[in-house]
Order: C-alpha cells, then structure tokens, then sequence
C-alpha cells in the first residue's frame, strides 16, 4: 500500500510538472516595441500585439519581431564616378519593420539584406553621378539612393527612413590637385581686389586733381598744407618751394639770354 501511495505521489509530480512546463510554454510576454507572428502547424496564423498572449505548445509557435527603427552600417568602399574618378564612401541607413509576417515569411535575414542592397544602390548612383556633384550634392544622393532601396524593401516588410552619406575621401593626388586649385584661386581673388582697390584710388585722385585745378588758389593751398606738414617733422632737411607762377619768367629769361 505505500509504494502504491509513492508511485501515485510520484507520477502526481511528474503531471503537475508537464502542466507548469505545459502553461509556461503558452504563456508569452510581448513588449510594446515587439510583435507576434504566429504560425499554427507550420503555416501564418495572426500577428500578436503587445500584451500577455497564450499560444497552443507543440501546435502552434510564435516568432517575435522588434519594430524599433535600426541603424546598419554600410562598410567604406571604393567606388568609380562618371568622370572616372575613385572615392572612397561609407553610408549609414535608418529603416524600421512595417509588416511583421513578410520579415519573417518573405525574406530569411532583413538586416542583412537591406546592408547589401543600400550597399549595391550606392555604387549604382555614385557611378552615374561626377565628382563635383557627389560632394556638393550629398543630400540628393542619398535621397536617390533611398528611394531606389525604399521602392524594393517595402515588398519585404521594411521601410527606409532616412540614408545618410557619411564620408566621401578623394584620393591623395586629387586632393593635392583641388588644394592648388584653391590656393590659385584665392590668388586670383585677392589680385582682382587689390587692382580694384588701386582703381578706386586713381579715380579719386584724379577726382581730386580736377577739382584742385577747377577751384583758383586751392594749388597754393594745399601747398602750404603740405609745407605746414614738413615743418611740424623735426629733420635736418632743407626744402626749397618755388612758385609755380615762376614758370613763365623764368623760361623767358632763359630764353632772352640765349
């Protein structure tokens, strides 16, 4: 009668513990970033919201999806402009999951699939574009390159947010080129300032000579200005004015004598 009473003890463990284990099984947490995506023997039955869900053990089966928008890395390459010109360009792309059933039905490993294919658009778009326009444009570029991987990951489920070009490197001669281009062109600019600088001052003086010679005794005065200015500087110098007047007389006594 007792080992009657164990095994009875025993075997009421043993189902209580396939009951827990059974209960535990069909009890799943879903948080509120996450998603459901219930398959019942095997095919797509219902995509769960966030909440304490109960599911069938052995029957069915829940795969939990994170709708958080990601970021991927698109790894530094080299790529060929139009005008045959490499650079060296690395990228980084936000996209989020929008249908939980199609990133787990449609395609095996979303992440990876939307590197490569971010990856693959990048060469396609810088490859048809210069070099000017890729480093004076980064915005179209990588709005070019979103819409061409946007108008395919949406058949997967995913939805491309935003790409962003984070770094575009020339090569060491084209930039050794394009520093010599500046500095030539800075050259230029501070030449065509200071000859419009010089031609601003002839102007005014030339200004200034038409109305000395227009206006009677202004000659004579900026003369004594000028000899006023002389004396006030404490030098050894001896300086000789002669009128301008004195022209006249002065050739023609010349001239008498001979």
């Amino acid at each position: 009668m007792e080992g009657f009473i164990t095994l009875a003890i025993c075997a009421g463990a043993i189902l209580l513990a396939f009951l827990v284990s059974i209960i535990a099984r069909s009890v799943r947490q879903i948080y509120q970033y996450e998603r459901g995506v219930v398959f019942q023997l095997g095919k797509y039955l219902k995509t769960l919201d966030p909440g304490l869900r109960f599911v069938i053990p052995i029957l069915q089966e829940i795969r939990k999806v994170d709708m958080r928008i990601k970021t991927a890395d698109i790894p530094r390459q080299e790529v060929m402009t139009r005008d045959n010109i490499p650079l060296l360009i690395n990228a980084v792309v936000y996209f989020k999951v929008i249908s939980p059933e199609d990133v787990i039905i449609k395609i095996e490993d979303h992440m990876f699939a939307v590197r490569q294919y971010t990856q693959a658009a990048l060469r396609d778009v810088i490859g048809n574009s210069e070099m000017d326009f890729v480093l004076t444009e980064r915005e179209q570029i990588a709005d070019s390159i979103k819409k061409i991987v946007d108008s395919e990951t949406s058949g997967w489920g995913v939805d491309v947010e935003a790409i962003k070009i984070q770094e575009v490197e020339l090569p060491a001669e084209m930039k050794r080129a394009m520093a010599k281009q500046a500095e030539a062109e800075r050259e230029r600019r501070a030449m065509i300032i200071n000859s419009q600088g010089e031609l601003s001052a002839s102007e005014n003086l030339r200004q200034a000579a038409e109305n000395l010679a227009m206006t009677p005794g202004a000659l004579h005065l900026r003369t004594l200005q000028t000899i006023r200015d002389i004396a006030s500087d404490p030098s050894e110098k001896i300086v000789l004015f002669v009128p301008s007047d004195l022209g006249g007389p002065m050739s023609a006594i010349l001239g008498g004598k001979k």
